[in-house]
């Protein structure tokens, strides 16, 4: 279900998309399969052999087109200069090695304009540290009737679970189907767990060993640049509180993400971390806050 609306995501106007994953999270190689098979076809995925060409099922190919889009590897089924640089045949990391990878690719799915309405929520809005399932679904049932009378439940469902099964490791008596026992590998992330009966979740916010200070400030620069394209302080306040920001979408504390801020205000010289009247942000002396975004991405790259 897509409806265009505005949701005050940094200002900019979002589709409201739900259910499109076809019940199924990223599963291990999909992304880079669906990359792979769109740059040598951009018409695979409209294929009638298409399950024979990527080897799963339809519904299977339908959510492996859907992920590659949400993720921004492929738009229009066409490759993009993301998914070149992180993908392709020389790309910064072409079969997502690299846990930091993985944040990264979290960020690019929740970034605006996000295809994930669902994901969106339960990271920027969903006001709670810990939820069991039927609340989850409860405050996002609030959230699309608030959006529009025209979701429907079922698809709210389908979205929750395919959520926490993407990012919370399951137990095995909830696991219904064989090849589900394979977890995504955003499970990895460690950013929702289960507590208590396996029905409870939580966040797990503050430092996280996986996520590199690179990866938190090419998100910081990103998003300073959506909220105002010619500003070059960003308040750490938005950077960890305004919906869209690394602190929402990471799970950040101010200690860990000042820490993040330090450690690369070190190698590079327009990155500073000031007290302005009092209160903490980020200084980025360049005109270029995405191409210094980029270059961090590509020093850390390089150097693994």
């Amino acid at each position: 279900m897509a409806l265009q609306i505005s949701l005050g995501i940094v200002q900019q106007p979002q589709k409201l998309i739900f259910a499109r994953h076809e019940t199924f999270h990223p599963r291990f190689g999909w992304l880079k399969k669906g990359f792979d098979r769109a740059k040598q076809n951009s018409h695979i995925f409209l294929d009638e052999d298409a399950p024979v060409q990527l080897g799963v099922g339809k519904n299977m190919v339908r959510s492996i087109r859907y992920w590659c889009s949400a993720f921004k590897l492929l738009e229009d089924d066409q490759p993009t200069t993301f998914g070149e640089k992180l993908l392709g045949d020389r790309g910064w990391d072409t079969y997502l090695e690299d846990p930091a990878s993985l944040w990264l690719l979290h960020w690019k799915l929740l970034e605006a304009p996000c295809e994930a309405t669902t994901w969106y929520f339960v990271f920027n809005v969903l006001n709670r540290a810990e939820f069991t399932d039927r609340e989850l679904l409860e405050e996002l049932e609030d959230f699309g009737d608030r959006l529009s009378s025209k979701t429907a439940l079922s698809s709210l469902k389908k979205d929750a679970s395919c959520l926490l099964r993407m990012y919370a490791k399951q137990s095995s008596h909830k696991i219904s189907v064989a090849e589900d026992s394979l977890d995504c590998p955003f499970v990895e992330l460690g950013l929702i767990y289960p507590t208590g009966d396996n029905r409870h979740y939580t966040f797990r916010v503050g430092y996280k060993p996986s996520l590199v200070p690179e990866i938190i400030l090419y998100a910081a620069l990103h998003f300073a640049y959506q909220v105002n394209e010619s500003a070059r302080t960003i308040p750490l306040g938005s950077l960890l509180y305004d919906q869209g920001s690394p602190g929402k979408v990471f799970k950040l504390t101010e200690s860990a993400l000042c820490a993040a801020i330090e450690i690369l205000a070190k190698k590079y010289d327009m990155l500073k971390l000031e007290d302005a009247a009092g209160k903490l942000q980020l200084s980025f002396n360049t005109d270029e806050p995405l191409v210094l975004a980029e270059n961090i991405l590509e020093n850390y790259y390089t150097a693994q």
